[in-house]
């Protein structure tokens, strides 16, 4: 049981909601009933749980808890301590989950296809907690964050993504060199993209082919600018024609540098495509986190409708 106003604990949940501190210590925090007992349900292990009342930690599995050192505080101290609006009076401070090691829940692992994200320059917390829990739910195999990513377990990513952490593989801190070995063999990388070669103005494109090879985005990351003549062209269409074909990656850009030219040497490399969220015109582009949605649950339903169709052949007599 701490004493109110405990300056020393105070300290330490501060400390646990910065980077170096996950960086140098291996621990991350997490707030909320619900966080924390999928984090424990798919084996995050436990350094320390602040509690207000011992009710908070009925709602969680006991064996599990035991691991822990529980230390009981004021509410008032989770209130200041607390990002939330509303807390919830419990926190968490656990060891950095490793992705090799977690127990993801079976009706997830059921539902797994083989389609993965790779998150590239998505730098706002918001976007990539959101665009995690997208991925979690299309069935995604594994996400891939490149180092230009914010840390997937600063306190708003966490928040937005509501769980999904627990529940799709998450390998984060990735060069562009070490992408393709965290990708299953044969993988074809698709990346989504806005500019349309088919938009008035676009010069160079066929006015009336939606698949008219298109080079780089004029986003291209800062670190990436070897002039046009480094960038591969892709072919382009729109995301509802045919292009998920298993095993498939989906490159996700982020708003403010879009793709970098290493995501698409990637893409060309494996014979992908840049995919087209046809938008209104006069309208920019869309938020990076609603695009991944619509691309992810497009492909989902484009590999489901492939398995049936082969499935259906196989019966034939």
């Amino acid at each position: 049981k701490a004493a109110p106003g405990d300056r020393r604990l105070g300290k330490v949940v501060t400390l646990a909601k910065s980077k170096k501190f996950r960086d140098n210590h291996g621990k991350v925090l997490l707030e909320g009933h619900r966080l924390i007992k999928d984090a424990l349900e798919a084996g995050a292990v436990p350094q320390t749980l602040f509690f207000s009342t011992v009710g908070h930690l009925k709602l969680l599995p006991e064996a599990e808890i035991k691991r822990a050192s529980l230390v009981k505080v004021k509410f008032e101290d989770i209130k200041t301590w607390s990002d939330l609006v509303t807390p919830q009076g419990l926190l968490g401070i656990f060891s950095k989950p490793d992705p090799a090691k977690m127990s993801y829940p079976a009706a997830q692992l059921a539902s797994s296809l083989p389609l993965l994200l790779i998150c590239d320059n998505i730098r706002d917390p918001g976007n990539l907690g959101t665009i995690l829990r997208s991925a979690a739910g299309a069935g995604c195999e594994k996400v891939l964050l490149t180092k230009g990513c914010v840390d997937p377990w600063e306190p708003k990513v966490l928040r937005a993504g509501m769980g999904a952490h627990f529940r799709v593989p998450i390998i984060a801190s990735l060069d562009w060199e070490s992408v393709p070995t965290n990708l299953p063999a044969g993988t074809q990388v698709c990346v989504a993209d806005n500019h349309d070669p088919d938009a008035p103005g676009t010069a160079g494109s066929a006015p009336d082919s939606p698949k008219a090879p298109v080079k780089s985005s004029p986003k291209a990351a800062p670190e990436d600018e070897e002039g046009a003549a480094g960038i591969p062209e892709l072919a382009a269409q729109h995301y509802y024609e045919d292009w998920a074909r298993a095993p498939v990656a989906v490159v996700i850009g982020g708003e403010t540098h879009g793709l970098s030219a290493a995501a698409l040497r990637l893409a060309a490399g494996t014979g992908g495509r840049r995919l087209l969220i046809p938008v209104v015109p006069g309208v920019d582009s869309l938020n990076s986190a609603i695009a991944a949605g619509i691309v992810l649950f497009e492909g989902k339903r484009q590999l489901l409708c492939r398995h049936k169709q082969e499935d259906g052949r196989q019966k034939l007599p």
